[in-house]
């Protein structure tokens, strides 16, 4: 048994203890947790700052980690996504490369558990071999093409093959976005899923996405004529893009609404009311470099939302480090209370991956992992989480 104290130890599931500990085996499950003066005749290893349990990435794109620092940051969405388009003809071994390179660094700075979208087989093996559970959302787009629907089911057979070969990671095939799904490849997905498992879908991105489901207009109009599409769909629902998300998708899975920036309370509450078991991941860093802005989450504190934390990729993100994540919300959006950001980096995100009955919090019989960031602390009100960094313990 290994006994670790902290200045500040954060069990998620209760309140953080001050001068705390934590008991945890060589299998990583957690015996005990409390105050450190409560022990005696143990060897205890006490960690200047705090203690907390391990960080969920619940929306990463780790294919694309070859692709960092080469798309300009600040275009908006839809310059970004045309450079992304022209930039994933690669190398395979550097992409492999960097995807292994990757995957080590979200372990180091204390990520036990990944949602990864995957459009290729090149993350397989790694995810195969990695310390850290993933959850594989196989994601699909037929760019609003009917007449590609068909073709874009039959070049994910490989990924399919693999997956089902899988012996521990868990996966799903989902829609792209509201603005690149027709409305027979979101019944096709649905059929693939068979009402089970955790479905994420981006939302509400980027202004022209609500204006193209609202009035039929905006910008993607001219982005799909860059490359030969017409949007010929009658997709025109007179109201902001996740209702035409939660018109075809299905609510008997989980789902996971990424990035948000523009959803409003209307919208949380028809998505909440459509099906109980939603999740909402905001991936700010991402947000900033895109966009330039973040989303209300005074919205979501208001409406009870559970929200968890993802970094998107290394195309539209500097690092893979949630707690990069948890430091960039707090710098912009210092209403949001600290013991909030840091459930929506833990026990949310292992909720809305299914993961929550091993991850997530310092609770007796959980395995979740254990993650030190070494800060000076003086008090919850007297943070000062400017220069640190999230390290693995165990």
């Amino acid at each position: 048994m290994k006994y670790y104290s902290a200045d500040l130890l954060i069990p998620v599931d209760q309140a953080p203890i001050e001068q705390g500990y934590v008991a945890i085996d060589d299998f990583g499950v957690v015996h005990s947790v409390g105050k450190a003066d409560s022990l005696s005749s143990v060897d205890v290893k006490h960690l200047p700052g705090l203690l907390m349990p391990g960080l969920v990435n619940a929306h990463c794109h780790l294919e694309l980690s070859h692709l960092v620092g080469r798309v300009d940051t600040g275009t908006g969405l839809l310059p970004f996504l045309k450079k992304v388009v022209t930039l994933r003809d690669i190398e395979l071994e550097e992409i492999l490369h960097q995807v292994k390179v990757n995957d080590q660094y979200m372990y180091d700075r204390g990520i036990v558990a990944v949602g990864d979208i995957s459009n290729a087989p090149h993350t397989y093996q790694t995810k195969e071999e990695s310390s850290i559970q993933y959850y594989t959302f196989v994601e699909m787009f037929d760019f609003l093409q009917p007449t590609m629907t068909e073709t874009t089911i039959a070049q994910y057979q490989e990924v399919y093959n693999l997956l089902s070969q899988t012996k521990k990671n868990q996966y799903s095939y989902v829609p792209h976005a509201p603005y690149t799904v027709t409305e027979d490849l979101f019944n096709q997905i649905n059929k693939l899923n068979g009402g089970r498992g955790t479905v994420s879908v981006h939302n509400q991105e980027t202004p022209p996405e609500n204006e193209l489901f609202e009035y039929g207009t905006g910008g993607f109009h001219d982005f799909y004529a860059q490359f030969g599409f017409t949007i010929d769909q009658n997709i025109v629902r007179n109201s902001t893009a996740i209702h035409y998300l939660i018109e075809q998708m299905d609510p008997n899975c989980k789902t996971l609404f990424v990035h948000n920036t523009l959803t409003t309370a209307e919208d949380l509450k028809a998505a909440m009311e459509w099906n109980s078991q939603t999740y909402w991941a905001t991936c700010p860093n991402a947000n900033l470099y895109i966009e330039n802005r973040l989303p209300d989450y005074q919205v979501f504190l208001d409406n009870d939302a559970k929200v968890c934390i993802g970094t998107d990729s290394l195309t539209s993100n500097w690092q893979l480090d949630i707690w990069e994540e948890v430091k960039t919300i707090k710098r912009y959006k210092s209403y949001v209370d600290f013991n909030e950001i840091i459930s929506w980096a833990t026990i949310n995100g292992a909720e809305a991956l299914g993961l929550q009955d091993s991850l997530g919090t310092l609770s007796l019989g959980k395995a979740p992992g254990l993650v030190h960031v070494d800060m000076k602390f003086d008090s919850m009100n007297a943070l000062q989480l400017e220069g640190t960094t999230a390290r693995r313990v165990c």
